[in-house]
This record gives structure tokens, C-alpha cells and sequence, in this order.
């Protein structure tokens, strides 16, 4: 039986993840299968770089989209996926290998959720998530200084370089295509309700 596919897009920092681990345990760990796009980075020494020879992961590019798109077709078909969990910097060889198997819901959450064709068709709801750019980035300096080991000032040249200009280009556009709006912000948790609602009526 084929799952039904729910996908989560927003740009870095919009709480993505944080949204997934809350509608996974809402609709019951047993029943929900997860799909990380980020899985499918492909190493650093196959990334673009910009003009001043920094590498720029916030790129369509920056992912393996042919295996990304096979390996989802596969989960949807009912077959289970081996994936290596992306860990930001860490050696591919050391990356952990895990085993997602096919279940009644799947969740799909990326960057590049919508600008990328066959995700985009596999999906049966949509939430694109909005948040204030401010948040975004102070999230994103939380996260980089803690666990990327990012200066301040590194964090504000990727933010103004790389992702802005990859949320204008390949994430804001999509928008109004998707089937649920969340605002994260202090609305988030009649939000919730809403999206637990519309949810409900489809799935």
C-alpha cells in the first residue's frame, strides 16, 4: 500500500526538523517513516564554490538528486532505502548507515523540496514553513557556532552569499504552491492545530 507523503520545505533555520520530530510523534511514531533530504549531500570536494573559493552548499547542486529521487520512488513503491545519515564535515566513509523502512506515512523534509520535480510529484500534502528572516539566521548562528564550529562572521557571509539567495531563488517562489502555510512564530501552536486538522481530513 502506497504511504501517504507529507512534505515539509522552508529555508535554514525555519525549524524544518523541529516540525517534523512534532507531527512524527502527533501521528504516532510506528505509523511515520522519515525522508531527510540532506542525506544526499554529496561530499565537499564536489561542491561549487563561490567567487572568493568558499563552498556554497545552498545549491540544488549540492545534492545527489538522481539517487535522492530513486531512493524515495523506491520507500513510496514499498521497498526499504539503505541511506548514510549526513553529519556536516564528517568523512563519507564515517557517515552511519541506516535503514529506513517503507510505513503507512512518510515524511519528506528539505531545502529543496519543492524545486526538485519528482519530490514534488510524490507529494500527497505540503507545508511550507514561514518564519521571520531574523529568527532564521540567529538559529542558524546558534547552530553553526555550536556544532560547525563557524565564526560570527563566517556564519553572516554564508547567510548573505549563499542562503538568502538560495531562499529567493529556489524556496520563496514555491510557496504558494504548497497545501499549508505554517507560521513559526507566536502563532505556532494554534498552527499546529490547523495543520493536525487539515491533516486529518486527508490522510
Amino acid at each position: 500500500m502506497k504511504p501517504y507523503v507529507i512534505g515539509i520545505c522552508g529555508g535554514s533555520g525555519s525549524g524544518k526538523t523541529t516540525l517534523l520530530k512534532k507531527l512524527k510523534k502527533t501521528l504516532g511514531p510506528q505509523r511515520v517513516s522519515v525522508f531527510t533530504m540532506d542525506n544526499y549531500y554529496l561530499p565537499k570536494e564536489s561542491q561549487q564554490k563561490d567567487k572568493k573559493g568558499v563552498v556554497n552548499f545552498d545549491l540544488p547542486t549540492a545534492l545527489d538528486e538522481k539517487l535522492l529521487s530513486e531512493d524515495l520512488k523506491k520507500l513510496i513503491s514499498g521497498q526499504p532505502i539503505e541511506v548514510k545519515e549526513y553529519f556536516f564535515n564528517a568523512p563519507v566513509n564515517t557517515n552511519k548507515t541506516v535503514i529506513i523502512e517503507p510505513r503507512e506515512i512518510l515524511i519528506v523534509e528539505g531545502l529543496f523540496l519543492f524545486y526538485f520535480e519528482e519530490v514534488k510529484k510524490s507529494l500527497d500534502f505540503s507545508i511550507y514553513i514561514n518564519v521571520d528572516p531574523k529568527h532564521q539566521l540567529s538559529r542558524r548562528i546558534m547552530r553553526d557556532e555550536k556544532t560547525r564550529g563557524y565564526s560570527k562572521d563566517a556564519i553572516r557571509y554564508q547567510w548573505n552569499e549563499h542562503v538568502l539567495p538560495c531562499f529567493e531563488k529556489h524556496i520563496l517562489p514555491f510557496e504558494p504552491y504548497a497545501d499549508f502555510v505554517f507560521n513559526n512564530d507566536d502563532r505556532s501552536k494554534e498552527e499546529f492545530k490547523k495543520l493536525i486538522k487539515a491533516l486529518d481530513s486527508k490522510a
